[in-house]
């Protein structure tokens, strides 16, 4: 067992907060130095001395480790931490033992990359929570980005979306409250920014006007349907 630890303070990340990232590669590296730089204590997790030593002095906490063994993520009091992200994209059989050990104890909650979609099923199957898909879910939010109309796209389980957009013409320049969108639509407008301005709720007197940005809420045929009206 390779295990060489790193801190900037003395200790190991141990309060409930913790996070403990598993692959430091791009997507496990940049989501732990994002984390920290939120406040978020991380402990980072990966074989690679390499990589391990090129996150010293940007983590709190990281360690050179294999995580396909329960007893070295035991010994990490990975079992205590409230949640643990497997980053690992490289190595399938890694990804897939790393996480088998994980679901073995009580906590943590458990987010896991997957790179294809065998993997994902894989991942589902064995109970994951959250399966994570970072170049599917990026090429899809490009994809709308790229035709124009939706100015950001946030998908959520359960076929549920959020767009930011520009308020179609039949939309405009009348309150909400008789504009009748949810039942002519199916979608739910929630927030408007005007030009200059913050972001603010809706209410059944808000009127919208063409050079106003607004974030649609539905389903997603029907909220990109409604948000690539002219």
């Amino acid at each position: 067992m390779a295990k060489d630890i790193f801190t900037r303070r003395g200790e190991r990340a141990a309060h409930p907060d913790s996070v403990a990232v598993i692959g430091l590669g791009r997507f496990g590296g940049s989501l732990a130095l994002e984390l920290e730089a939120q406040g978020t204590e991380v402990l980072g997790i990966d074989s690679s001395e390499q990589i391990v030593q090129s996150y010293n002095g940007r983590l709190a906490h990281v360690v050179r480790a294999d995580s396909t063994k329960e007893e070295v993520l035991r010994q990490l009091s990975v079992h205590e931490f409230d949640r643990a992200v497997v980053g690992i994209g490289s190595d399938l059989e890694a990804s897939i033992l790393t996480t088998s050990r994980l679901l073995t104890f009580k906590h943590p909650e458990i987010w896991a990359k997957a790179i294809s979609e065998p993997h994902a099923e894989i991942l589902g199957q064995l109970g994951v929570q959250h399966v994570i898909r970072p170049e599917h879910d990026m090429g899809r939010r490009v994809a709308h980005l790229v035709r124009g109309s939706i100015l950001d796209y946030v998908e959520f389980e359960d076929d549920f979306v959020m767009v930011r957009t520009q308020p179609p013409s039949d939309a405009r320049d009348r309150p909400l409250g008789v504009l009748g969108l949810r039942d002519k639509y199916g979608i739910t407008i929630v927030a408007v920014k005007r030009p200059g301005g913050t972001w603010q709720h809706t209410t059944a007197q808000t009127v919208l006007y063409d050079d106003d940005q607004i974030i649609v809420q539905g389903t997603k045929n029907l909220a990109e349907r409604f948000s690539s009206r002219p």
